[in-house]
Formats: structure tokens, sequence, C-alpha cells
């Protein structure tokens, strides 16, 4: 694992051999640095565990998940899987989520492109998509609260987090800023008193 400072904030590389508990160690040394945004680059066949593990580290210090880049790897995505299984893991999926297409994950998920409208996606933990989000999106659909939305940008027209629903009015989306298409603004929602806010990634 390795952590450098960058002109945007950090940039954090984890790399195959890093484990859970050693990127949460190193994390927890240097907890003040982390209250920024963290880009954070996976390279190789690093462990997914260990990429939640620094996501859980991020938020905890304060800190925003930045850009995920991650290698185009194939990890299989349960088609049987139901938000409520056991054993959360982060899951990868190297693809666009199409319409028609309804995914669900018991821990936290990346979509290393875009989810569709039409598309479901569904997360026991949080929902990070690398391009855009125009499909539904439901992160901590278990009940976790403390989940998030993140994607560049938000624009469906509605997104669950635990029990609350963000509705866009009819015929918009929940994108909180106008911006062209080869410009994707990133934009992550949180719950704030019973309430989803969204709010743009500078």
């Amino acid at each position: 694992m390795k952590l450098r400072g960058t002109l945007g904030g950090l940039n954090l590389l984890l790399e195959p051999g890093d484990t859970a508990q050693a990127v949460q160690d190193a994390l927890d040394a240097r907890r003040e640095l982390l209250a920024s945004h963290v880009t954070i680059e996976i390279q190789g066949d690093a462990d997914p565990e260990a990429l939640e593990v620094a996501l859980q580290r991020i938020r905890a210090a304060g800190g925003t998940p930045g850009r995920v880049r991650a290698p185009r790897v194939s990890v299989p995505a349960p088609a049987s899987a139901a938000p409520d299984l056991p054993g959360p893991r982060l899951q990868i999926v190297p693809h666009t989520l199409r319409a028609g297409m309804r995914e669900s994950y018991p821990g936290s998920v990346i979509v290393l492109g875009d989810v569709n409208p039409g598309a479901e996606i569904l997360a026991g933990g949080d929902v990070i998509v690398v391009g855009a989000l125009r499909g539904l999106a439901h992160a901590g659909c278990t009940g976790n609260s403390e989940a998030m939305v993140w994607a560049r940008p938000i624009a469906s027209a509605q997104i669950r987090i635990a029990d609350a629903v963000a509705r866009a009015p009819e015929g918009s989306s929940l994108s909180t800023m106008r911006h062209r298409d080869d410009q994707p603004v990133p934009e992550m929602a949180r719950l704030q008193d019973g309430a989803i806010r969204i709010d743009v990634q500078k």
C-alpha cells in the first residue's frame, strides 16, 4: 500500500498482497491525513476486502473517496445473491449495467461503467459508480444509514439510502449541477437528518 499527496488531495494505491488488516493498521496510523479527497487506485489482483477497509477508514476520518481506478478484471456478480446474505464483501462490476438488469450485493459495490436508465442496483453498503448513475440505486438496503451513493454524476430519477428515498420531479433527474456530457461531475449522496443530501465533489 502506498499513500502520497497530490494537488487535489491524496492518492491511495492498493497492491496485490495488501491485506485488510495491514491496510487498516496503516491508515489508522495516518488518520489525520485522510480528511480530504482520496483517489483510490487498485493495482493487479488486490484484495476486495482491503478496498472495503480503505473506504471505511477514509469515511471514518472525515474524508471522501474520489475516483476509484481499477483494472478491468472479471469479478463474477452472483445472480442469485440477496441483500441479506451473510459475509458482505465488496464487489467490482467490470461493465455497464444496462436497462432491465437488476443486481443485488450483500456489501458495497463498485461499477466500472454506467448504470443506465431501467437498470437497478441494490447493495447492503455503498454504491460507487465510476460512470453516470441514471438507473435506480439503493445503498444500505439492509438498513445501513451510513451508506452512500457516489457517481459521475447522480442523474437518476430516484435513489434510496436505507429507508430514505429521494425522487426527482417528473421528467428530470437528481443531478444537482448542470454539466456537459463530456465533462461529468462527481456527486455523492448521504443521509443527513433522515433525508438524502446530494453534494458536488470538487
